[in-house]
């Protein structure tokens, strides 16, 4: 989904005076339910409540986040034009409990992964508008290193962009079997294994359909005997 730059934001950046910070969120499952369960991290301090634009609805939504001890970086996220698949990096420590139960008590493979951007005024520390989405994907990996005594570790999750799903095939056929999965009385489908064996006449010449598109003179020379006999 196309989201463009509120006009709160463009007033606010005209103005040459903001402060940026970066939300993450993330949408999980429960290892025994599967069902989702959601958490969010931003690059400051303490747990604020704040407004996102979500980028699967374009609305509105308002999220709490988790303070920057927990959050460690997000690598660089191309801005392009293109539907090209974009791979980010996200670390997080490993030293939060937070994070340990979000990467060790529930199932993160292929979990959902939200970016965003917050511009602050610095005079008020209030956000001038609701922060922007500027990556929505998924959770490839989340591997966990263990590091050498007095050394602090981190969890690295790769995450894939949700263009990725433009990439896979399809491997359904047209079939009346598969038809009906959608409809059970849908039968658009219903003779397509044997349609090309029926016999139609056209004048005087008869034989099973033409699969192959007629030419424009054929077409012409059809025309022409329709009208003409």
């Amino acid at each position: 989904m196309k989201i463009g730059i509120p006009s709160d934001y463009r007033t606010a950046l005209a103005a040459g005076r903001l402060v940026a910070r970066d939300f993450i969120w993330f949408v999980v499952r429960d290892r025994t339910t599967g069902a989702p369960v959601s958490d969010g991290y931003w690059s400051d301090l303490g747990s604020t409540t704040v407004d996102v634009i979500d980028p699967e609805s374009g609305l509105v939504a308002n999220r709490t986040f988790a303070g920057a001890s927990s959050m460690i970086s997000i690598s660089d996220i191309p801005l392009v034009s293109t539907l090209t698949v974009q791979n980010v990096t996200v670390k997080l420590s490993q030293v939060s409990d937070r994070v340990n139960e979000l990467v060790r008590g529930y199932d993160c493979k292929q979990g959902k992964v939200q970016i965003f951007r917050g511009l602050f005024d610095p005079d008020t520390n209030v956000m001038v508008g609701p922060a922007a989405p500027r990556f929505a994907g998924t959770i490839d990996e989340a591997p966990i290193t263990t590091p050498p005594q007095g050394e602090i570790g981190d969890v690295s999750l790769s995450c894939t962009s949700n263009t990725q799903e433009l990439t896979r095939s399809n491997p359904d056929t047209a079939c009346d079997a598969s038809q009906r999965l959608r409809s059970s009385t849908d039968n658009f489908f219903a003779d397509v294994a044997v349609v090309g064996q029926w016999q139609q006449f056209w004048g005087k010449a008869g034989g099973p359909i033409r699969t192959n598109p007629l030419s424009g003179s054929a077409l012409g020379a059809m025309g022409a005997h329709m009208l003409w006999g």
